[in-house]
């Protein structure tokens, strides 16, 4: 109970002082290669091969600025729809807490880029009727990988508080053999709303 004090304490702590508070929702995608697998995954002798990791993402974050250039802000990207992984459904997703840096030039009443680094997971997990056909598959039911993030935003201002965010982002995924790549290139526009922007 007392760590969910000091997860509040801390959440809060920085919206006391915030200069500026944004929310964003948007949709992007992702492409890593297979890992070449060939898995026996309902042991009848027919191999299902692993997939790349594509398709369309979802993502939702949110950022808080203490002062002009400096902030902090959480991502979540997921996959809405589930894909074929060696005969078994997954829904991949990504999330990250990461530390937020503005340059001052570029940065105007319109215009604002970003660059942020920072840690988190990438999950994988499985739905599948058979528990013998999870076992064939590495990391079934839930592959839970650490990760750290770098990315570069840009925030255009069309109206005072509403934005677009057109964003690239890395993720290096620790030990993600589910695919062909620790390496995790994603692309994202959303559209935002600021509180607190001059």
């Amino acid at each position: 109970m007392k760590w969910i004090l000091w997860a509040w304490l801390l959440m809060t702590l920085p919206l006391a002082q915030a200069q500026e508070v944004a929310a964003y929702l948007g949709l992007g995608g992702t492409y890593v290669t297979s890992n070449g697998s060939q898995i026996d995954t309902f042991s009848d002798g027919a191999l299902h091969r692993t997939p790349s990791l594509d398709g369309v993402f979802t993502d939702l974050g949110a950022t808080v600025f203490i002062g002009r250039n400096w902030g902090v802000g959480a991502e979540l990207a997921w996959r809405p729809t589930q894909g074929d992984y060696a005969g078994l459904q997954y829904r991949p997703s990504f999330y990250n807490f990461d530390g937020i840096f503005r340059p001052e030039p570029g940065n105007t009443k319109r215009f604002a880029p970003e660059f942020r680094a920072g840690i988190g997971g990438a999950r994988i997990r499985y739905n599948f009727d058979d528990q013998t056909a999870c076992d064939q598959v590495p990391g079934c039911p839930d592959s839970t990988h650490f990760q750290a993030h770098a990315g570069a935003a840009a925030r255009w201002y069309f109206k005072d508080h509403i934005f677009l965010r057109p964003a690239l982002d890395v993720h290096y995924v620790r030990n993600f053999s589910e695919f062909g790549s620790d390496w995790v290139p994603r692309y994202s526009l959303s559209i935002g709303y600021s509180f607190g922007r001059e």
